[in-house]
């Protein structure tokens, strides 16, 4: 794991940097923000970056976001100082650790960003063969397309035979193709030169350069605009990129990873995806079943999320009870590993008995209800709109107001959520603040 430290604290922080070398973190330092977004943009990678509460973190992530550096920011203070935690939190920092740094806390929260990321539940004999397959082809240097449908898994995969391969010591750098621009995915990839177009005010160095000696994964490849699939394709053959406003083509060393929740033959023979490069991209096929295909691994996914959102709400960890584990069982997930991980994160909030009740475990392949002990109810005479805006309202009360967690519990993007509290508040129906 790579941590980027930001900031001093006198020696504190500094000392935390040494914890986690320890724990086997690549450590980089930066005085403040200035250099450590120049260091980003030079290459200089981050999983994690901690950081002095002393330092401007709301524009550090204004400018994370702006660039799309997406890292999770964790602020550290000297003490517990209340105040400047909840500034940090709402700044957009994801934790806040207090100094002197505690070793098991320091350990405690590297794990977390790791753990989760690469973990990988696989009792079912449908997903043993896939993680077979996984382990057989990792120590190799070939480039590996995996494809399954939205949800199930495919990063997550992705990470998994990183890990196996041997440039596990190198980093792995993820790209999702989708979630970019069409004008701004080529910048993205390959990087540029200062001055190359408006709003590049410095150099920047693309995922191809930055995943040098280690991994780069293509997310939903299928998404790239087919002119910027000639210059990947090149890249990929030639071992060459060349940076927008550069002068010289730039060497590379990379494996290459890439997904799609497409059928990709499809999108060969409707013109939308090139010929030459799928079949550079399916050297081997990984193809991801869906959760109704590996029901064995069910029970201990599930088991696996309660705890862990038991962990981020602080509420006490429970056991499923025997209908919950049927009622998984017997759903269909459409929406896979993600589906799953909301609705476990729903229920453990709104759980009533000693273990998660059947009752408060919501599935797409059933009507939105919850515990008849919850707050929201529908009574005849309600119109959808009504019961959807309690049941927004009630979960947003149940986190506190924070947006991320509601929509994650919803199963909604938080624009969606943002855009629903809007139209609520301009109806003059009060929304709780954050």
């Amino acid at each position: 794991m790579r941590l980027m430290i930001v900031g001093h604290l006198e020696g504190h922080i500094s000392a935390a940097g040494k914890i986690a070398l320890q724990r086997g973190a690549k450590v980089v330092h930066c005085e403040d923000t200035l250099q450590a977004m120049g260091a980003l943009r030079n290459g200089k990678g981050a999983d994690l970056v901690m950081i002095d509460v002393k330092q401007n973190i709301a524009k550090f992530i204004e400018d994370l976001e702006k660039e799309r550096f997406a890292i999770p920011v964790v602020a550290c203070g000297v003490g517990s100082d209340s105040t400047a935690a909840v500034k940090a939190i709402k700044a957009g920092a994801k934790e806040y650790v207090p100094l002197p740094p505690d070793a098991d806390l320091i350990a405690a929260v590297i794990e977390a960003v790791t753990e989760e990321s690469s973990s990988m539940i696989a009792t079912d004999p449908a997903m043993q063969k896939v993680v077979k397959m996984a382990d057989q082809v990792a120590p190799s240097e070939a480039t590996i397309l995996i494809t399954g449908e939205s949800g199930t898994g495919k990063e997550v995969m992705s990470r998994y035979i990183h890990k196996k391969s041997k440039r596990a010591n190198g980093p792995f750098i993820a790209l999702n193709c989708a979630a970019i621009p069409e004008n701004l995915l080529e910048s993205e990839l390959f990087g540029h030169e200062k001055g190359a177009f408006t709003g590049a005010v410095a150099r920047r160095i693309g995922k191809f350069e930055e995943a040098t000696n280690g991994t780069l994964l293509l997310d939903e490849v299928t998404e790239m605009h087919p002119s910027l699939q000639a210059k990947l394709l090149r890249a990929i053959q030639e071992r060459v990129i060349d940076r927008i406003g550069g002068k010289e083509p730039v060497k590379i060393n990379v494996r290459i990873i890439a997904t799609s929740n497409r059928h990709m033959l499809d999108a060969v023979k409707a013109g939308q995806f090139r010929e030459d490069l799928y079949f550079r991209l399916n050297v081997v096929n990984i193809a991801l079943p869906g959760l109704r295909e590996r029901k064995g691994d069910l029970p201990q996914m599930a088991q696996f999320f309660a705890d862990k959102y038991a962990d981020v709400n602080g509420v006490a960890k429970k056991k499923l009870s025997r209908a919950a584990i049927d009622k998984i069982q017997n759903s269909v997930w459409r929406g896979n590993v993600r589906e799953l991980e909301n609705a476990m994160h729903r229920a453990v909030l709104i759980a009533m008995e000693d273990e998660i009740e059947a009752d408060a475990i919501h599935t797409s392949d059933e009507p939105s209800t919850a515990p008849a002990s919850s707050k929201v109810a529908a009574g005849a005479g309600q119109s959808l709109a009504d019961v959807e805006r309690r049941l927004i309202l009630d979960t947003l009360d149940h986190t506190l107001g924070n947006r991320t967690h509601a929509a994650k519990i919803l199963g909604i993007s938080i624009r969606t959520l943002r855009n629903k509290l809007k139209e609520y508040g301009d109806a003059g129906i009060p929304v709780p603040t954050e």
